[in-house]
């Protein structure tokens, strides 16, 4: 199986334990930042920042740090560094292909150390283009099986507007474009239909299998990356087998 969404709902589920708050509360700051400064401060006309809150919220973030955040993004607040939002693509052990997604106040700084961090853990940085042609931005919604009858999730997903659905072990993925995540999330909430994880994802078009012992490398240097400061996000067209998935989610 794909294991590049089934490792965003492990992290999920490792988030409220193991995660250092402070880098969690900089990540979701950012991203509110970023949604604001694009879309401006409204959440309600705004729904990248509308999602940006909701997931600070989920993660306990402090109302004021999220009002600052939105000061930020929409430039009312004096003083503050611009946040430079930058997609960096590369390889990881085996060849596979890594997106990268980077918010940063300081890309000479912030470019150097992901490089660093890929070659100690047996990959490397490429240049624009090189891999981006082979993932494409979807919403995933995990559904546990036993969450809804399938033919209900299908009804109902899909008059919503999703894109897609795809089981997965377990569980049922509902793909929907970016801009209709928010709205097949609430109606799949309104029909009590709760979903184990929600993200925005880069989904790889093609997949490349790994050994066990390649697929421990790769998720070793996913988790050095997103303990960057700067790393929102790490996406991967790694397939990795079920045994494997079962031992991490464990």
């Amino acid at each position: 199986m794909s294991g590049h969404s089934h490792w965003a709902r492990i992290k999920h589920k490792k988030g409220t334990t193991d995660v250092k708050r402070g880098k969690l509360f900089s990540k979701l700051a950012k991203h509110i930042i970023s949604a604001a400064r694009h879309g401006g401060g409204d959440p309600e006309q705004n729904l990248r920042l509308k999602y940006a809150i909701e997931k600070a919220r989920e993660n306990l973030l402090p109302r004021d740090t999220i009002e600052r955040a939105i000061q930020r993004g929409t430039g009312t607040l004096e003083g503050a560094a611009a946040i430079e939002e930058i997609l960096y693509e590369g390889y990881g052990p085996g060849g596979v292909a890594l997106l990268l997604e980077i918010m940063t106040d300081n890309k000479m700084r912030t470019a150097p150390e992901i490089r660093r961090l890929l070659e100690s853990h047996g990959g490397s940085l490429g240049v624009a283009g090189c891999v981006a042609w082979n993932f494409e931005k979807r919403g995933v919604l995990d559904i546990a099986r036993t969450a809804a009858p399938e033919d209900l999730l299908l009804e109902r997903a899909l008059e919503a507007g999703a894109l897609d659905l795809r089981p997965s072990g377990d569980t049922t993925q509902v793909l929907t474009d970016p801009q209709e995540f928010l709205h097949v999330r609430e109606a799949l909430l309104k029909a009590r239909i709760p979903a184990l994880s929600a993200e925005i994802l880069f989904l790889p078009k093609t997949t490349v299998a790994v050994d066990d012992r390649t697929a421990k490398q790769i998720l070793g240097l996913i988790e050095a990356l997103e303990d960057h400061d700067d790393v929102q996000a790490v996406h991967t067209n790694a397939e990795f087998s079920e045994a494997l998935m079962t031992e991490a989610d464990a």
